[in-house]
């Protein structure tokens, strides 16, 4: 993308270091309780300078959303298109989802905590992207159930465990801690694909068919880093 009209070349690579320090700030003590003149003490920036690269303190709490939602977004629709069952694209999901997550610990606090504070169509759209998402999830459960692979029940009550499980990481899980995102999703889709499953099915085998997707998409991208990890 070109940089906007006056703007010099350090301006991003600059403007995403005020993102990453807004979001360890509110992450710690909330959106609303943080002033401008504490995020000039922050990042080291008169108040003019500071509105130069942000615009306006909710258009900063807007693209720590984007951090976490663009990636999702596009994982999520590159995922859920893919000509695989269900439930191993639920699988990819779920480490992706789990990948972002750790990656952006703090980005992900103010993203749980702090959209209230967004107003008109900030507002209407990050709580339309939630959406889509959770109809991507509510989507692949559908259609693990019309398999047969799943036992039927109220796809949004299966919608919202899966991202109650895997949304609540941020409060506990650390960035250099001794689980990664692998390990996390592997774990949490045994639970849920165990308590979803009908009678008989391989929970298993899952893990192998995550491993032959893997192989089949070795160097290629789906706009996840985890994939082809």
């Amino acid at each position: 993308m070109p940089r906007p009209p006056g703007h010099g070349p350090g301006y991003e690579t600059r403007r995403q270091e005020i993102i990453d320090l807004a979001a360890e700030v509110f992450a710690r003590q909330g959106y609303a309780a943080t002033g401008i003149a504490e995020l000039c003490e922050v990042v080291g920036l008169a108040k003019g300078a500071l509105y130069y690269y942000i615009g306006s303190k909710e258009n900063l709490l807007v693209e720590i959303q984007n951090r976490v939602l663009r990636p999702l977004l596009t994982a999520g629709r590159r995922i859920a298109a893919l000509e695989e069952d269900p439930v191993l694209r639920l699988r990819l999901l779920s480490e992706t989802l789990l990948g972002i997550i750790l990656n952006n610990l703090d980005h992900v606090w103010v993203y749980e905590h702090d959209y209230r504070h967004l107003r008109g169509t900030n507002r209407s759209r990050l709580l339309r992207q939630r959406r889509e998402f959770e109809k991507i999830v509510q989507d692949l459960l559908v259609a693990a159930m019309d398999t047969g692979v799943f036992r039927r029940f109220d796809p949004r009550l299966a919608m919202l465990q899966f991202l109650n499980l895997h949304n609540h990481t941020y409060q506990w899980a650390k960035a250099d801690g001794p689980w990664d995102a692998s390990f996390l999703s592997r774990e949490y889709c045994a639970t849920l694909v165990s308590g979803f499953c009908s009678p008989g099915y391989d929970v298993g085998d899952l893990e192998q068919r995550v491993r032959q997707f893997r192989e089949r998409y070795a160097g290629a991208t789906l706009d996840a880093p985890t994939l082809s990890s």
